[in-house]
């Protein structure tokens, strides 16, 4: 890959022969510029195949690869999956936030063996749909995670605290119009 723009890579590229068979996962999160043509004779379909082949070949077999892309478009997505598949990999793209414009995020899972199961991308799940698929479990909810939207040492947390502390019948003094403020700084 670096030897594609070597002016540009500089320092950055630094080449680490890897043995044939040894790695047993691999992630990448900057596939999408093998896409782009600077030049005339250059081949983005060609590029991403031995890109891909190398690939195959590093990784111990049903092992897999973890690619986040960016894809431009949907022909940018599709080169990049047919090529991964002619080069000898199973697998396929896992969208999470399928339907948000910000936080939609593209995987490319690879496996190098065997077909086994594609995991299922992260959705974002309504009110209505939660309320549908509500399940009641015996276990409590704890404080912290039932509490997480009060802000440490605000007043709030502060006063609900000292009204934790009266209900557990412990002694505690009285609110006033200084509770939870900050202390001056002191040399």
């Amino acid at each position: 890959m670096c030897g594609v723009c070597p002016e540009q890579a500089g320092e950055q590229c630094v080449l680490v022969p890897f043995l044939t068979r040894s790695l047993p996962c691999f992630s990448i999160s900057a596939v999408q510029w093998l896409c782009n043509a600077n030049k005339k004779s250059d081949i983005p379909a060609k590029r991403l195949y031995c890109f891909f082949s190398s690939l195959y070949s590093v990784l111990v077999r049903g092992a897999r690869a973890v690619l986040q892309l960016y894809p431009e478009n949907s022909e940018q997505l599709e080169l990049i999956t047919t090529q991964a598949i002619k080069a000898g990999f199973t697998g396929g793209v896992v969208v999470d936030y399928p339907n948000s414009a910000k936080a939609k995020k593209f995987y490319l899972c690879l496996f190098s063996g065997p077909s086994t199961f594609l995991p299922q991308g992260l959705n974002e799940v309504t009110d209505e749909e939660e309320a549908k698929g509500s399940t009641f479990t015996t276990e409590r909810v704890r404080y912290k995670i039932a509490k997480r939207g009060l802000v440490r040492k605000s007043r709030e947390w502060v006063l609900e605290k000292k009204n934790r502390c009266r209900r557990q019948g412990r002694e505690v003094r009285p609110d006033t119009k200084y509770t939870g403020r900050n202390r001056k700084p002191r040399f």
